[in-house]
């Protein structure tokens, strides 16, 4: 049967279940165990194999230099993101000598996070191995393989230009599972992590939190031993760290560029999802790196945006910080807008800035208030969120509900959180500084005698004096004289 099987086709051919069965049905051999069948199959189909010249794949222990190989890999991983399980890839690099490892998880494997995952690994390590790096034939790199001729393959051209900034050379491994046996060390690496360091699926609020999670049991994974290995990861890692080539001066940008227009909504449309931008570049196009996790968009030169990248069609991420100026002139829009409604999702909004503007509008009315209030989101792009919340704190607390107090108090709070980190080592004393700082504050008299007498704090009595007036003066103009004229001059107007 097993000789008969060399020239059968390969998904017909008998399996030891199958041969114990015939031999039941046609040599009565009823007494005969599955066990003893396996056994002897596992022996004698792989010797006649080697009898009739087939092929036998075998395992030819390699010696890797040090820093001078490595090998690349993706792999699927689940993820429960943010309450929902998300299919996400997990891009690996492993040094072939000493085995370190790096591992980022991306929503994508698209080249954005091809290239990102290396710039990661080559930072983490500290260069770039200096013979090659071997990959599957992924698309990201691969545009075609070009069969019949060893491993000449067509390469992307962004990947050309990646390769030549970082200096190393790419191995493409065998396509189908015959390559995966050229690359075994990061196929291996693939699964030892995902069983041991991902399972159970881990529960994150974002990749970001994941990624910091995995930076720490790589480096607990240091003082891991491989198989037989007397030395641990880390310490031939610190052996074999010097022989790798330096990085580059200038660094890569891994994102696609994309140049969308800026919609009257003042969104760009990449990838089937909006996000937005500062409104003044209505209109206009824009430049946009499309990368593994964020996207960034830039005026010319200058950074205007930046978005944790979404991957589900049709969403939208939307930063209330892009329409102040627009609803400065148009503060009727602010309380039903989806950028309002983000901005309390996502906490950008808080409590503090809730309660100024309800004082705000019951002193100033709705239109005034919500003006003061974008003073104060204003402030978020030159000053400290902390210092900020801290300035509308000592704002309300005095009955003032001004942007302009809210910049002052808040700027005497950062003074003094710097006075007092300023005179002592302690990194931790900046947040303590906050909740104990007192200093004088100030007043605005006048909004405090519009707040309603209930909201007057204690230690400031109602003040009861009139209105100042100029009544008195007035009564000081009927007696006033004309000045007599010298003589030969006409007489002047008395101008009061």
């Amino acid at each position: 049967m097993l000789i008969e099987d060399t020239t059968a086709p390969r998904k017909q051919r008998h399996t030891a279940k199958r041969i114990l069965a015939r031999l039941i049905e046609e040599h009565a051999a009823q007494d005969l165990s599955y066990s003893t069948v396996r056994d002897y199959v596992r022996v004698r189909r792989a010797q006649i194999d080697v009898e009739a010249g087939r092929r036998v794949e075998v395992s030819v222990p390699q010696e890797h230099a040090p820093g001078a190989e490595a090998e690349v890999d993706f792999g699927e991983v689940w993820v429960v993101l943010n309450g929902v399980k998300t299919k996400c890839h997990m891009f690996v690099f492993r040094l072939s000598r000493s085995g370190k490892a790096i591992h980022r998880i991306y929503p994508t494997q698209a080249q954005e996070a091809f290239l990102e995952g290396h710039i990661e690994a080559f930072n983490e390590i500290g260069g770039v191995p200096t013979k090659h790096i071997r990959y599957d034939n992924l698309t990201s790199a691969v545009t075609a393989v070009v069969f019949g001729q060893g491993r000449q393959r067509v390469e992307n051209e962004r990947w050309v230009l990646f390769k030549s900034t970082f200096v190393f050379d790419a191995f493409y491994c065998q396509p189908g599972i015959a390559g995966a046996h050229e690359k075994g060390g990061v196929e291996g690496e693939v699964g030892w992590f995902r069983r041991n360091r991902l399972s159970p699926m881990p529960v994150v609020e974002s990749l970001d939190e994941l990624n910091d999670r995995i930076r720490v049991w790589e480096a607990q994974d240091e003082r891991r031993r491989i198989s037989h290995r007397i030395r641990t990861i880390g310490e031939d890692f610190s052996a074999e760290q010097p022989f790798l080539a330096p990085l580059p001066l200038e660094g890569f940008d891994p994102g696609l560029v994309l140049t969308p227009r800026v919609d009257r909504s003042s969104m760009i449309t990449v990838r089937m999802v909006k996000y937005s931008v500062p409104a003044r570049l209505i209109g206009r196009k824009v430049r946009v790196s499309l990368r593994a996790s964020e996207i960034i968009v830039f005026d010319g030169n200058t950074v205007v945006a930046r978005h944790a990248r979404l991957s589900v069609k049709g969403g939208q991420s939307v930063q209330l910080d892009h329409y102040l100026e627009v609803l400065r002139t148009k503060p009727g829009a602010l309380p039903g807008s989806t950028a309002l409604a983000r901005a309390r999702e996502t906490g950008v909004f808080t409590s503090a800035h809730e309660a100024f503007w309800e004082a705000s509008r019951r002193v100033n009315g709705d239109a005034d208030g919500t003006r003061e209030l974008i003073e104060v989101l204003l402030l978020h792009r030159s000053m400290d969120a902390l210092d900020i919340q801290a300035g509308i704190a000592a704002a309300l607390s005095v009955g003032a509900v001004s942007g302009d107090v809210v910049a002052v108090e808040a700027r005497r709070h950062a003074a003094s959180v710097l006075a007092e980190t300023a005179g002592g080592s302690d990194s931790d004393r900046r947040s303590g500084a906050r909740d104990e700082v007192k200093v004088q504050r100030v007043v605005s008299l006048t909004q405090r005698r519009l707040m309603d007498p209930a909201a007057v704090i204690a230690g400031l009595p109602q003040d009861k004096r009139p209105l100042p007036t100029v009544t008195i003066y007035d009564e000081l103009l009927a007696k006033r004289t004309p000045t007599p004229a010298p003589a030969g001059t006409a007489p002047k107007e008395n101008i009061s």
